[in-house]
């Protein structure tokens, strides 16, 4: 055999063996324990329990966490992207900047989590969990959270545009400057939260409940707000339905 054919036979090999060492190049391996930039792609992971386990940057794309316990686990800037999270535990965990798009995650537990600057986008959250949590500048764009619990949860500067909130429950969360445009916010508890400089343009709210929720500065623009309850309301300075401005001190009513 030639030196060329004998040379060319190793190519293969030699190329495998620098992209095995080649930062950043990896393939997942599911028996691989918990750690820091872990590749679990499309791993089946039901049922186990990875409680504070450091999940950072992890890719857990695919992924099946049903009924899994990661509470309190580290999983900042870890990519969930249409991972299976149903009926799974992460009360208390850190998901900061994770990236959770088309992630299905039904009936799952996130009470007290923080999801601070977290990409959601089309996730299915319905049912869920998210009682204490910090959603602050969170990307929801088309989420679907109808009956989620969302008491006391964070959402300032979160964006919801077009999301479903049908029958969620958000009384006193803190959402000021949130954006809820288009989002369909039907029969939703919003009483007592904080909706200061929200927009809320082109919004469903029929039969929503807003006792007490302060919509100061907020937008209401071309919103349907039939059967919807503003007892108590603040609407100082609020844009109205109707396109109209409510003037100072409205409370209640915008007159």
């Amino acid at each position: 055999m030639s030196a060329g054919h004998r040379f060319a036979g190793r190519v293969p090999a030699l190329c495998l063996l620098a992209l095995s060492c080649w930062p950043g190049v990896g393939w997942s391996a599911c028996d691989d324990p918990p750690a820091r930039r872990v590749n679990w792609l499309r791993c089946d992971k039901q049922g186990v329990d990875l409680s504070g386990a450091d999940l950072r940057e992890a890719v857990l794309t695919q992924v099946d966490f049903t009924n899994a316990t990661l509470t309190s686990a580290r999983l900042g800037g870890a990519d969930l992207g249409d991972a299976t999270l149903t009926g799974a535990h992460f009360a208390g965990a850190n998901l900061a900047g994770a990236r959770l798009v088309s992630a299905k995650a039904e009936q799952t537990h996130f009470a007290g989590a923080n999801l601070a600057g977290a990409r959601l986008d089309r996730a299915a959250l319905n049912q869920a969990d998210l009682s204490g949590v910090d959603l602050s500048s969170a990307r929801l764009y088309q989420a679907s959270l109808s009956g989620a619990n969302l008491s006391g949860a964070n959402l300032s500067k979160a964006n919801l545009t077009q999301a479903d909130l049908s029958d969620a429950r958000l009384p006193n969360a803190m959402a000021s400057a949130g954006i809820f445009s288009r989002a369909v916010l039907e029969n939703a508890d919003l009483s007592g939260a904080n909706l200061h400089g929200a927009k809320l343009d082109g919004a469903n709210l029929l039969g929503a409940n807003l006792t007490g929720a302060d919509l100061s500065e907020a937008t209401l623009a071309d919103a349907r707000i039939d059967g919807a309850r503003f007892t108590d309301a603040k609407l100082d300075s609020t844009i109205w339905a109707d396109r109209q401005r409510c003037p100072p001190g409205s409370i209640g009513d915008c007159r």
